[in-house]
């Protein structure tokens, strides 16, 4: 599966079965998040068999159900972390998608268990992000015209269209949607976060920048 495949098979998943994740599959994911840490600064960690993050308290009877597996999504504080969070998560999210796990991003709705992980100084979680075998595969979310999510004068390159075909499928907090690219001369392209009261706009960023980069392709464009 290649990562386009991934973008496109890729739906946030809720229910999971029991079965573990291969000790093959947790290694791949362990070292993708190792490259990451060193790379980004940030402390992302891999929780297996833990049970209780998804069911306990009041989220005992939510929405998610069977999760045993998350990634920890940990690393400085302050807003400026965010993006690193969501940029890189994402990549997680679609390694794990080519492994043939299903996965979730998660803000509010789990429960920080004592001694699943371990925290800097002066690091937070920022959010998880659910992992395992869905008992389902999820579903794509009705989409909006693409055109109204970015700026660009004249008709834009093909590059540019792959890559916000690629971000409108992209998770995003409660589906918001709330980001435009806007494509400037020298194929440069500026990526805003936009006002939400649902919160976590910075995250969703870089996600959907991740996604944008992946179909566009590195050497098509700069960031601006």
């Amino acid at each position: 599966m290649t990562l386009i495949d991934a973008i496109l098979a890729r739906h946030s998943v809720r229910k999971y079965n029991p079965k573990p994740i291969e000790a093959e599959k947790s290694a791949t994911l362990k070292a993708a998040i190792e490259r990451i840490n060193t790379l980004s600064g940030l402390n992302v960690q891999l929780v297996l068999e833990e049970p209780l993050a998804f069911s306990t308290g009041m989220w005992k009877y939510g929405q998610f159900s069977g999760v045993r597996n998350y990634f920890v999504m940990a690393g400085p504080k302050g807003r400026e972390v965010e993006e690193k969070i969501g940029y890189y998560g994402e990549e997680l999210v679609l390694l794990a998608q080519t492994l043939g796990l299903n996965t979730c991003w998660v803000g509010l709705t789990y429960k920080k268990i004592p001694g699943a992980f371990s925290l800097r100084v002066d690091d937070a979680v920022h959010c998880v992000i659910a992992l395992g075998y869905g008992a389902e595969q999820g579903r794509q979310h009705p989409m909006r015209p693409v055109e109204q999510f970015y700026q660009c004068d004249g008709v834009p390159p093909q590059w540019f269209l792959k890559g916000m075909e690629a971000a409108m499928l992209a998770p995003t907090a409660v589906n918001q949607q709330k980001f435009r690219f806007i494509l400037r001369e020298g194929n440069k392209v500026e990526a805003k976060a936009l006002f939400s009261l649902a919160g976590y706009t910075r995250v969703d960023l870089g996600i959907v920048k991740y996604h944008f980069e992946a179909a566009a392709g590195k050497e098509s464009f700069d960031w601006a």
